[in-house]
């Protein structure tokens, strides 16, 4: 579903079982800085709890949008990953795009087989059928032949794999440099680029 530019946009970011805590905090505070985004509707699998306590010592599920962002959140509502009664669970919400950072294999696996087992893979399964963008941030190593059919899948439907991959072109000088420059890409990808996001220009 195509948006007017000048519209405030509604975003859904998912949080998998899969090593990115930092990426998924950067993700989640540049959308709450952005003035072109009315709403986060955020939610995080139970194995997405367990890594951001491994990777970044935050732990429960209580308040974790004010533990990601280091402060009240304004536009973040965070849901569980089973409420399928959530606004996002309906192609009658007018949500304009869905990231799931990171995506485990298993999450890729619900979404590309359409199991809509949880509010994630409902919630993405929604973008699907409403050919809204849904963008699957991947982050798994070496990929077995089940996760690049999954991917393929996924890719069929509609979906967008952007796989967690740092750039160095940039010359990075810290983790942080890494994380941000991968965020401000997938968010050019939903129509949200970032300013001082980093530009080849040859």
């Amino acid at each position: 579903m195509m948006m007017s530019s000048n519209a405030p946009v509604e975003i859904a970011l998912a949080l998998t079982g899969a090593s990115g805590a930092m990426l998924a905090q950067r993700m989640l505070r540049a959308l709450e800085a952005d003035t072109r985004v009315a709403r986060v509707h955020l939610t995080a699998s139970d194995a997405a709890l367990r890594v951001i306590a491994e990777e970044m010592s935050l732990s429960g599920r209580n308040d974790l949008a004010e533990k990601l962002l280091d402060s009240p959140a304004k536009k973040t509502v965070a849901y569980t990953h089973q409420d399928v009664g959530a606004p996002i669970a309906s192609g009658s919400y007018p949500l304009h795009a869905m990231v799931v950072l990171p995506c485990s294999m298993g999450t890729l696996a619900g979404i590309a087989n359409g199991s809509a087992g949880n509010l994630i893979e409902r919630a993405a399964d929604v973008c699907l059928k409403e050919r809204r963008r849904l963008v699957l941030c991947v982050r798994e190593t070496p990929l077995s032949l089940i996760h690049l059919r999954n991917m393929t899948a996924a890719t069929e439907a509609g979906a967008t794999i952007f796989p967690v991959a740092p750039t160095f072109y940039n010359h990075p000088q810290t983790l942080e440099d890494m994380a941000q420059n991968y965020v401000d890409r997938v968010l050019a990808h939903i129509a949200l680029p970032q300013s001082g996001a980093y530009i080849w220009k040859g």
